[in-house]
């Protein structure tokens, strides 16, 4: 009962880490096997019986026995004098089998067999925590917020495992606090030693995905599919959704009646922007949609090289580049496309100045208009020459102007 007293104690191991009796026996089994290898060299002479039933370990020695003097290897042989102390009928040649008791073998193989155990039961503990999580990537937990910290946010789950949130994983506008609710999409799971890793994420394309699949029922049910996310995070994202059934328009059913739908899940993101597009295989009508709300004129595709010209009005050249360039660069990711956008100016037509805010610094162009320059033709019609002693620009800034207005009317 000696054994079954130490293995006893142990037993807050297995209510703390939630391990059935037979997995903590075969651990069990497992460091027992470490420490005897690690006292006498070997254990292969060894039987361990394990009960799980009764919580029980029974350790028993293997030993040839000897004749008296003849003992070569102490681990594997015994004299028979000492066998026959075991059993007084034993004989030279046979086999004698003897119970080792934990507690003989001393404090220090116990204190190290306990240590050898712990460490075992976590291991076990993290190969579960690892696999769990490791099949949970791309999906969204929520948890709640334990510890904020300069370059993460410690989350624990509903189990009491650590998640991490690193601070270029959050939105832009996230703040939190200890005790917050958090959703978030699991990025990755990594071993550090033996030890998981979850990192989680809301900046991850995959988490708007999987917010589509909560919030939108046929998302969930699989009638709209999204086909692909680009996002910045906490500005703008796009977002191509399709439907096999004509029946249903894949847009509205996700932006729902005035937004309805969609609303939560823009709140969710800290008012971040998403535009919701109709997914097509014709690249043309693709580049078109995701470029809204310009209206496009026309559009030149090299699908060899991906890239794409697209030719629009003066009026709607800002509104296809959008915003610090999102709008543009975001249909880019979308589509494939490297895209170039292009004014469709006929040669007798003029172009407001102020429609060349994305390639001329404002500067220059308030400084023409204060000459009575408003237009493209109005700067072309004088020389460089004219311009710089009428203004305060360097020539070579004015040489730069004049390109970029002439190149307009050459295309």
């Amino acid at each position: 009962m000696e054994n079954q007293a130490i293995i006893d104690s142990f037993a807050e191991f297995k209510d703390e880490k939630n391990i059935d009796r037979v997995t903590l026996m075969a651990i069990l089994e497992e460091a027992l096997r470490n420490q005897l290898r690690k006292k006498y060299g070997d254990d292969e002479n060894f039987d361990i019986i394990v009960n799980p039933d009764k919580g029980d370990v029974e350790i028993w020695r293997n030993r040839v026995i000897v004749e008296d003097g003849a003992v070569e290897d102490e681990n594997k042989e015994i004299e028979l004098t000492q066998a026959l102390k075991i059993e007084p009928d034993f004989e030279v040649g046979e086999e004698a089998s003897e119970e080792l008791k934990l507690i003989d073998q001393g404090r220090r193989f116990v204190l190290a067999f306990r240590q050898n155990l712990v460490q075992k039961i976590q291991e076990h503990d993290n190969g579960i925590i690892y696999k769990k999580y490791k099949d949970l990537e791309g999906e969204i937990l929520t948890g709640e917020v334990h510890h904020v910290r300069p370059r993460a946010v410690i989350i624990y789950d509903d189990d009491q495992n650590e998640l991490i949130l690193p601070k270029d994983q959050q939105i832009p506008r996230d703040f939190f606090r200890k005790g917050d609710t958090v959703r978030a999409v699991v990025k990755d799971v990594d071993l550090r030693g033996t030890k998981p890793v979850v990192i989680l994420s809301r900046t991850d394309e995959r988490f708007l995905e999987k917010l589509f699949e909560q919030e939108i029922p046929e998302v969930f049910d699989g009638l709209i599919t999204v086909k692909k996310v680009v996002r910045e995070p906490g500005e703008k994202a796009k977002v191509a959704v399709e439907s096999y059934d004509d029946r249903i328009d894949p847009v509205g059913a996700c932006v729902g009646m005035k937004g309805s739908r969609i609303h939560g899940i823009v709140r969710e993101l800290g008012n971040e922007n998403i535009d919701v597009i109709n997914y097509t295989n014709n690249d043309q009508l693709f580049i078109q949609r995701a470029l809204n709300p310009a209206k496009i004129s026309s559009i030149v595709l090299d699908e060899e090289n991906s890239r794409a010209d697209v030719y629009l009005k003066p009026d709607q050249v800002s509104l296809a580049i959008g915003k610090r360039g999102l709008n543009i660069k975001l249909a880019g990711q979308l589509t494939g496309y490297e895209i170039d956008v292009y004014r469709d100016v006929d040669e007798d037509e003029d172009v407001e100045l102020t429609e060349f805010g994305d390639e001329i610094e404002s500067w220059v162009i308030d400084a023409l208009k204060a000459i009575g320059c408003d237009t493209a033709k109005s700067v072309l019609e004088l020389s460089t020459d004219e311009l710089a002693s009428r203004t305060d620009l360097e020539e070579e800034t004015i040489e730069e102007v004049r390109a970029i207005l002439r190149a307009e009317f050459e295309e």
